[in-house]
């Protein structure tokens, strides 16, 4: 074996590098834009370049400037043609390429942007293989072209096209491999940005999306025939809102601050929840709990802030304190104003929250009984391996309280691989005793009587209020096989039926570990997560590579597992289209319907054989 070379690496001037913008964010990309991905999930990064350039042509129609947006997609190439205003022609490369540059810092020409620190369609030129940006005002135009995010070429002259901007681009392939759009994620960000900006017609290949009561088209959108009551909206020139009730339980909001969807809300969100509270005690004289009159909730909001102050690059949760008390203000009189002019609406609301009073009043005497019986296990909760830090603590420099998870695995075996390897100051672990129980048609009370789920709701801190989660993300980590995905299906039932929002919100993953391992003799193995993936590293590796197949997480070995859990951690969200279609998924997959069930299983099965 060759000795190890313990020579210590120079570390002087020459050790010190300065990378242009252009050059860092070619370089980490995933600072500026989040994942990368193929464009097989609606948040992968093609679809942040998108958004990016769209972001600016709705702050132009924001601010009073062009009607129209239309979206082209062509194969691998997008086209944003807007009609406001225009780049204006001698800044039109600098607009583009150059880092914080921009309009935006002028309160006077954009007062409600989203986009504020000039990097969003700098990165997407940057990220593009092609690059294509023309502007036109008052006749004239000037076009400029870039490859990677540098400058090929420039022209101008004069045109008799209407003012505004056209943006092609086209990601670059060595950065999003096999990438390609899908045109579900596309349509639904196109209804997303028609909901918040009524009045505006966007057209994705000719097909128009258009809203005229925005945020009430979106809730009456999401629940469909659930709503007990038509939606209660309100619109002025900062603050829209919209709410209504369903007999589900938990509740569910939406949340956006200039056009951008804030998934961990902030303080507007707090503030539109303080002002339906007041509102509805103020307008029955009576002093209910939040949680009595949220319960069966769905609320949408919508702020337009002058300067917003966001907690995070990813611009999702609001931090400006100063909004607070308009919002409070607005949406309290808004409620107040029309239970009084809505009686018979104003019967249905508060019948609603009395019998969420009746039924809060049950969960606390069962909540009494079980606080009575598991007194001795309250302050250590079984089969749970803590981290050391926290959602809302104080984190060390070198910590972001994004990378705190809990894993909830299936069985000890698994649970001990994870907890050999893991990072105890972020990540922690809920050992399952074996298959959960089926949520579906439940009642709340019931998860009481079950002292499994009764302990995970506890670790999470979500017994509450899913505010209250102690990690930002819940990774369920379960065997590959049968057993494994009833599993995985039991927990994600049990998440939608009792708390909604902390899958709405993002907080809920599913851990991607590797299927196979393919290894020769005495060489590096090659872990791989799909059948093309083995196929393709056994032809590389020739006739003595060794092919293994995970049958469960306890088989991958901890020294193994470290790697799968670590920095190139795989986790696929858990994400919902809307929330109409949730109890008819539910029901059709976790009901009673077993011989419908049956049919569909045996009309889609994949059979696959291991060797």
């Amino acid at each position: 074996m060759a000795e190890e070379n313990t020579t210590p690496i120079a570390y002087d001037g020459n050790a010190i590098k300065t990378l242009s913008p252009l050059e860092h964010i070619r370089l980490r990309p995933g600072m500026y834009i989040g994942r990368m991905g193929d464009g097989s999930h609606p948040d992968d990064g093609i679809y942040i370049l998108l958004k990016e350039i769209v972001d600016n042509s709705i702050d132009e129609f924001i601010m009073g400037a062009g009607r129209r947006i239309d979206v082209t997609l062509e194969g691998n190439a997008v086209s944003v043609r807007d009609y406001g205003r225009g780049i204006p022609l001698d800044k039109l490369v600098e607009c583009v390429s150059v880092m914080n540059t921009g309009g935006k810092y002028n309160d006077d020409v954009f007062q409600y942007s989203i986009g504020l620190n000039g990097v969003g369609t700098k990165a997407a030129n940057a990220l593009s293989e092609f690059f294509l940006v023309r502007s036109c005002r008052e006749g004239k135009f000037r076009e400029a072209t870039f490859e990677r995010g540098v400058l090929k070429s420039e022209r101008e002259g004069e045109c008799e096209e209407r003012n505004g901007t056209l943006v092609r681009f086209v990601p670059d392939g060595t950065l999003f491999p096999n990438f390609a759009f899908k045109s579900e994620y596309l349509e639904k960000r196109m209804w997303m940005y028609a909901y918040l900006n009524s009045g505006l017609s966007l057209y994705l290949n000719g097909q128009r999306y258009f809203s005229s009561q925005g945020l009430r088209d979106l809730l009456e959108a999401e629940t469909g025939e659930e709503r007990l009551y038509d939606v209660i909206s309100f619109r002025s020139r900062t603050v829209e809102f919209a709410l209504t009730h369903s007999d589900n339980y938990g509740e569910t909001s939406f949340s956006f601050v200039n056009g951008q969807y804030t998934n961990d809300g902030g303080t507007h969100l707090s503030a539109f929840k303080e002002g339906v509270l007041k509102g509805i005690n103020e307008f029955s004289g009576k002093n209910y709990k939040a949680d009595e009159i949220r319960d069966g909730m769905i609320g949408a909001i919508a702020v337009k802030v002058r300067e917003p102050v966001f907690e995070s690059q990813t611009k999702n949760k609001l931090g400006n304190t100063d909004v607070r008390g308009p919002i409070v203000s607005a949406v309290r009189d808004a409620v107040v104003d029309f239970l009084h002019k809505n009686r018979e609406v104003a019967d249905i609301v508060l019948d609603k929250v009395a019998r969420n009073e009746q039924m809060h009043r049950q969960i606390q005497e069962v909540k009494k009984k079980s606080r009575e019986t598991t007194q001795k296990t309250r302050l250590r909760i079984p089969k749970l391996k803590d981290c050391k830090f926290h959602t809302g603590d104080r984190w060390p420099k070198n910590l972001r309280q994004s990378d705190t998870m809990i894993f909830l695995t299936e069985g000890d075996s698994a649970a001990g691989s994870l907890e050999v390897c893991r990072d105890v100051n972020c990540q922690a672990i809920f050992a399952l005793r074996g298959k959960p129980m089926n949520c579906f048609g439940e009642k709340f009370d019931k998860i009481y009587s079950n002292e499994e789920l009764t302990f995970l709701m506890q670790a999470l801190g979500i017994e509450d209020s899913v505010e209250n989660l102690r990690y930002d993300k819940v990774v369920i980590a379960t065997d590959a096989d049968v057993d494994g995905l009833h599993i995985r299906n039991l927990l994600i039932t049990y998440f939608l039926c009792f708390f909604e929002q902390l899958v709405l919100s993002g907080h809920l993953y599913v851990l991607e570990t590797p299927l196979f391992r393919v290894q020769k003799p005495r060489e590096k193995a090659v872990y791989c997560y799909s059948e093309n993936e083995r196929d393709r590293a056994a032809a590389q590796l020739g006739k003595k590579a060794e092919i293994t197949r995970f049958k469960g997480l306890g088989e991958i070995s901890p020294k193994e597992f470290g790697q799968f859990i670590g920095p190139d951690i795989r986790l696929e969200p858990v994400t919902l289209d809307n929330m109409r279609n949730i109890p008819e998924l539910l029901g059709f997959f976790m009901g009673n319907n077993t011989p419908k069930r049956r049919e569909y299983i045996m009309n889609n099965l994949e059979v696959h054989k291991y060797e």
